[in-house]
């Protein structure tokens, strides 16, 4: 038997991260997709989207909540479950949900810090002062001519020396 989901889409809610008596990390996202289809009776373009609830265990759990907000791109590759219960009226429940095995961040950087407050964020925005603080040390000067004529497009001149960035390896997510 084969039981394999690959799924890409956005979270539909911030990562709620909970833990086990045991200690272990479990978060639970919700996961929104879809596809576009042609309509075989009107030949019209049809959105449909797919809401999906993932649960993430352990180390994945815990760098899910400090990295991801809601409306982050992710790419979850797990298996699906059956999740029974009994519910307030008595009634039994059911429905099915993926267990993550991977989880890989699809946000560009510049997409993750418009995503709210996080230590990526921080640390990014470290990583800027550090660069605008050597670049105003710098001693180039552009051009009169380049100064008065905005509609002229040039890459801006690369700094002599890339500041250091102080990060400890347990903040990067992968």
């Amino acid at each position: 038997m084969y039981n394999r989901v690959i799924l890409i889409g956005n979270l539909t809610r911030d990562v709620e991260l909970r833990h086990t008596p045991n200690g272990t990390a479990l978060a639970k996202i919700g996961l929104a997709t879809n596809r576009r289809y042609k309509d075989s009776m009107t030949g019209e373009m049809k959105d449909e989207a797919m809401f999906i609830d993932v649960d993430l265990w352990g180390r994945t759990a815990e760098t899910a909540n400090q990295f991801l907000r809601k409306g982050s791109k992710v790419l979850v590759e797990g298996r699906l479950t059956l999740q029974q219960w009994v519910d307030q009226t008595g009634q039994k429940r059911s429905k099915h949900s993926v267990t993550a095995e991977k989880l890989q961040f699809l946000d560009s950087r510049a997409d993750n810090q418009s995503n709210g407050g996080n230590s990526y964020q921080q640390s990014q925005n470290s990583y800027n002062n550090n660069y605008n603080n050597a670049q105003q040390n710098n001693s180039y000067q552009q051009p009169m001519q380049q100064q008065s004529n905005m509609t002229q497009q040039t890459p801006p001149p690369q700094p002599e020396s890339v500041p250091s960035i102080n990060i400890d390896e347990e903040d990067i997510p992968f």
